[in-house]
C-alpha cells in the first residue's frame, strides 16, 4: 500500500498544482498570487557569480514566504546601470540590487576606506573585516542614502595586466598608461606607482589595449579572462592592491512596506545567498585563472615583500581619502595581523 502511495505522489502533486496548490520543499501549499511582486537590478550577465547569488536570493525568498513575495531579477544591466539603479532604488523605482561599494562611495566618501590600496592581506582577512563590527557599522551607513544594506558579496581582487613586460615593482610600472575605474581615487594610486593613468570606460578596455591607446589595465581574474583581455594584455601580475566589495540592497521604500517577520525573512535570504555567491566566485576564479594560463597568459605572483613596496608607494593616498577614518584603517589592519 505504502508503496503504491509513493508511485503515486508525482501525480497526485501535479493534480494539486493544477488545481491550485504548489509544491516547496515537499510541503504543498495552497496557491495564491503573491503579495509583492519586486523588482531586483543586476548588471552582470546571466552566469557571473553576482548573477547567480541573485537568483539564489529570489529562489529563498519566494520559498520562504511560500510565495507570497516573488522577486524578478534583471541582469545585464536591463535595469540600468549600477550609478542609475542606485538612483533609483532611493526613489522607490527598483526594489533591489547588487552594486559595487565603489559606486557608494561617491556619496560617502567614508566607503572608501573598505576600498583603500594593498589594505587587506588576503581575502580571509576582508571577509574578517566585512563579517565583523566594522562591516556591520559600515553595512548601516546606507540607511542615510534611502538604502537598506543586506549582505556582502564577493568581487575577488583587483591586479594589473599590461602588454608591454611583468610587473615585479613599482620602478616596472613607470612610463607605462594604465586603464583605471574612473575614479579619483584609483588615479592617484597608478600615479603613485609611476604610471600614468587613463579613466575610460569598462566597454573600451580591449580595443583600446588593442591599439596601443593604452599599455595595461587592471581588474579580476573573472574580466579580465570573460572580456578576452588576455588577447591583448599577456602579462598580468597578481598585487591584489584593491578588493573592492559588493553590497546586496533594498530600497528603503520597498523595506518600509514590508511586515517585520518579512523583512527578517528577506535578511536570512541575502545572507545566505551571499555565502553561496562567495563559492561560486572562488570557483570562478580558479577557472579563469586555469583558462588564460593555458592560452598564454604570463602570470606573477608577487611576495608579501614585494607587496609592502606597492603598499608603501602608495600610502599617501590612505590620508588624502580618509584622513578622518586612520582609527578604522588601523584596526582593519590588526585583523590582518597573522593571516
Amino acid at each position: 500500500m505504502y508503496s503504491r502511495i509513493k508511485k503515486a505522489l508525482p501525480l497526485i502533486l501535479s493534480v494539486l498544482a493544477l488545481a491550485g496548490y504548489i509544491n516547496v520543499g515537499n510541503r504543498v501549499f495552497e496557491r495564491t498570487e503573491p503579495e509583492y511582486v519586486l523588482s531586483y537590478g543586476e548588471n552582470q550577465g546571466e552566469d557571473y557569480p553576482t548573477t547567480m547569488g541573485a537568483y539564489r536570493f529570489a529562489q529563498l525568498v519566494e520559498e520562504q514566504t511560500e510565495g507570497r513575495i516573488k522577486i524578478l531579477v534583471t541582469a545585464d544591466g536591463g535595469l540600468g546601470q549600477e550609478a542609475e539603479v542606485i538612483w533609483q532604488m532611493q526613489h522607490g523605482g527598483v526594489d533591489f540590487a547588487r552594486v559595487s561599494l565603489s559606486q557608494l562611495s561617491a556619496m560617502d566618501k567614508g566607503m572608501n576606506v573598505l576600498q583603500l590600496p594593498y589594505l587587506y592581506v588576503n581575502s580571509a582577512h576582508m571577509w574578517r573585516v566585512l563579517d565583523g563590527v566594522i562591516g556591520d557599522a559600515f553595512m548601516q551607513r546606507v540607511e542615510s542614502y534611502d538604502l537598506v544594506g543586506l549582505s556582502w558579496y564577493d568581487a575577488g581582487a583587483r591586479c594589473f595586466y599590461n602588454n608591454l613586460r611583468p610587473i615585479t615593482s613599482p620602478k616596472d610600472m613607470e612610463g607605462m598608461l594604465i586603464r583605471v575605474q574612473q575614479a579619483d581615487m584609483m588615479v592617484d594610486m597608478v600615479e603613485m606607482l609611476g604610471a600614468a593613468a587613463a579613466p575610460i570606460s569598462y566597454e573600451e578596455v580591449y580595443s583600446s589595449l588593442e591599439r596601443g591607446k593604452v599599455d595595461g589595465a587592471e581588474n579580476n581574474w573573472p574580466s579580465y579572462e570573460s572580456m578576452n583581455h588576455n588577447e591583448v594584455a599577456k602579462y598580468f601580475t597578481v598585487d591584489e592592491h584593491t578588493r573592492i566589495p559588493e553590497i546586496q540592497l533594498c530600497s528603503k521604500h520597498t523595506w518600509e512596506k514590508l511586515k517585520p517577520e518579512d523583512r527578517e525573512i528577506i535578511l536570512t535570504c541575502a545572507r545566505e545567498s551571499a555565502l553561496y555567491e562567495r563559492e561560486l566566485w572562488k570557483k570562478r576564479e580558479k577557472e579563469s585563472m586555469e583558462k588564460v594560463v593555458g592560452s598564454g597568459t604570463v602570470v606573477t605572483e608577487l611576495s608579501q615583500e614585494e607587496k609592502e613596496a606597492f603598499r608603501r608607494a602608495t600610502y599617501g593616498i590612505y590620508e588624502e581619502y580618509c584622513g578622518d577614518y586612520m582609527d578604522i584603517v588601523d584596526e582593519i589592519r590588526k585583523l590582518g595581523d597573522g593571516s
